[in-house]
């Protein structure tokens, strides 16, 4: 029999966009497998996706349940289509080069640690287990990216460049995970979990020593805006897809 969806407002969504979040970024870090510059950079790579894919396998699992619809993880992961993810705009660009991906692991992490602080104490206690059980992973991915953005930041003239082109490049869909909505106002005053823009002085906290000790520059915010964590994504998100749902869609119910 199928549950009966009975979460509060926002519930699922926010469950949704969190489980996205690591799901997408997730695929995009294994793009890295057998391509990174170093072999120990191959493998820290690899393990950072898998840590973020165990996130998403836990996250899709709960929201699954939390719909009542029936839909397990793998539903929710391949058989949805480009609208109805909530991942930010910012985990489904391109990697383009180390630099970028190092960049913007550094953002994301320094992102998720002190929303995974907060989810502890959630009112919902199966999202407050899986975020005490992530939190320890964004730390880890959090000073691994930093140290190779201090490394890149400042190293040689050409890494500088990269990190800061790379930098440039990812500030602007920065802001996008603290653009205020009713979903973040009605999960917060339901106790589940943080309203995304108060956490931006904890992140800024977290961001801006590593970058001033990197030697690069802060950049300024201005008037762009993303949204893929309301569904409006990227072109870029349409061919992720493509990629990650091939097998899913031409083989329905394989099982292996």
């Amino acid at each position: 029999m199928t549950q009966r969806n009975t979460a509060a407002p926002g519930h699922i969504e926010y469950v949704l966009r969190l489980g996205d979040n690591a799901l997408i970024l997730g695929q995009r870090l294994s793009e890295w497998c057998g391509h990174a510059p170093v072999l120990e950079e191959d493998m820290a790579l690899a393990n950072t996706a898998l840590d973020l894919i165990g996130q998403a396998r836990l996250l899709l699992t709960h929201a699954g349940r939390l719909e009542g619809r029936g839909r397990d993880e793998d539903q929710l992961a391949f058989l949805r289509g480009e609208r109805d993810y909530r991942n930010l705009t910012l985990a489904e660009l391109p990697n383009e080069d180390f630099g970028r991906t190092v960049v913007r692991n550094f953002l994301f992490a320094a992102f998720q640690v002190p929303l995974y602080q907060r989810l502890t104490a959630s009112s919902d206690a199966e999202l407050a287990a899986v975020a005490a059980k992530s939190l320890k992973e964004a730390r880890y991915h959090l000073s691994h990216a930093g140290e190779w953005v201090i490394r890149l930041g400042d190293g040689t003239d050409v890494s500088h460049d990269k990190a800061q082109a790379a930098l440039d490049y990812l500030w602007p869909y920065t802001a996008e995970f603290f653009a205020a909505n009713p979903i973040d106002d009605a999960v917060s005053a339901a106790g589940i979990g943080p309203a995304w823009h108060n956490l931006e002085a904890d992140w800024e906290a977290a961001v801006v020593p590593v970058l001033v000790e990197a030697t690069l520059t802060v950049p300024a915010r201005t008037p762009f805006a993303s949204y893929g964590k309301f569904g409006r994504h990227s072109e870029h998100m349409g061919h992720l897809l493509a990629t990650m749902q091939t097998m899913q869609r031409t083989y329905p119910g394989a099982q292996w």
